[in-house]
């Protein structure tokens, strides 16, 4: 009972956001489209595989086709403006790089077994008592249900602002986006080269210090979640012109999961299934790793360094 009771805590953000997309006028149609084409990919690419198998780790290849799916749904029910075309193209750059990445992970067996970020799960249900079975699946299937609320929010939001011209704001949250995009594409670049450069044999006890990784311990998350920060400031003024006919309770949910957005991609990326997950076997496998993270800050490169969490 009480597992069942944090699990519903947890999804009533994204559910409350799904139902006010779906009551909200301008962009009904395209989130009633999105929660059914989410349903259908996380079905077949997630939850059927989490069931035959056991793992977690599938919602690497559904979460982020399933934004490249929401750009296409943008593309095809949005408004024509340039708006429409720049969130959709956003949204399926996004969707579709991580996406290949996750699928050429998956070609070379990456998927036979659990990935850390999503074994460290275990450990966490199994500290709070949890049934293991019912907990993959609902962790798994909240992916799902996050692409068909929150996360849509920004692309939702702007395909519906019929206005032609782009504000400064928004110009600006797309400069934020491509620097947080180029930002966490340069860092995954440098870690791979610098696994390339490593010797085969000591790549497992080896850490990346090159480029990014001298400044933050997570750059790749980092430029991740100033992706969605930008996103998250170029929808801004699509907000504002829908305050001019939506209902005030309507608007102000909007505005409440909108500035929730860069908080959850935070936790998600920190403290989910980003830096403390990956750290806390990095710690243990990496014998320089606990001296790189007393000098290195875990996440913001102004931020004070720590030495992370050491269980879990």
């Amino acid at each position: 009972m009480k597992q069942a009771g944090s699990h519903l805590l947890q999804s009533l953000p994204y559910l409350a956001a799904l139902a006010v997309l779906l009551a909200a006028a301008p962009f009904a149609e395209m989130a009633l489209v999105n929660a059914v084409a989410q349903s259908l990919l996380f079905g077949a690419v997630v939850l059927l595989p989490a069931v035959l198998t056991g793992r977690m780790s599938y919602v690497d290849i559904g979460w982020p086709w399933g934004l490249a799916v929401l750009g296409v749904i943008v593309f095809s029910l949005g408004e024509a403006t340039a708006r429409s075309a720049i969130i959709a193209s956003l949204y399926l750059l996004a969707g579709g790089r991580m996406g290949l990445m996750a699928l050429i992970g998956w070609r070379y067996g990456h998927f036979k077994r659990e990935l850390p970020r999503y074994e460290y799960q275990r450990r966490r249900w199994q500290r709070r008592g949890w049934r293991e079975r019912p907990a993959l699946l609902f962790e798994a299937a909240t992916q799902g249900l996050a692409n068909m609320s929150v996360l849509a929010l920004p692309a939702l939001l702007q395909a519906a602002n019929p206005a032609a011209a782009l504000s400064p704001i928004e110009i600006a949250g797309y400069a934020l986006w491509v620097f947080g995009f180029v930002f966490e594409t340069t860092a995954d670049w440098q870690k791979q080269r610098f696994l390339r450069q490593t010797p085969h044999a000591q790549r497992r006890l080896a850490h990346c210090e090159a480029g990014l990784w001298r400044y933050s311990r997570h750059p790749n998350y980092l430029g991740e979640w100033m992706v969605w920060l930008g996103l998250t400031v170029s929808s801004l003024p699509s907000l504002i012109a829908l305050s001019a006919e939506a209902p005030w309770i309507q608007f102000v949910l909007l505005a409440a999961g909108l500035a929730y957005l860069p908080y959850l991609m935070f936790q998600v990326l920190v403290h989910y299934s980003g830096a403390v997950p990956a750290e806390f076997y990095s710690r243990q496998k990496r014998p320089g790793y606990a001296d790189y993270q007393r000098r290195v800050p875990r996440f913001f490169p102004w931020s004070k360094a720590d030495a992370g969490p050491q269980s879990s």
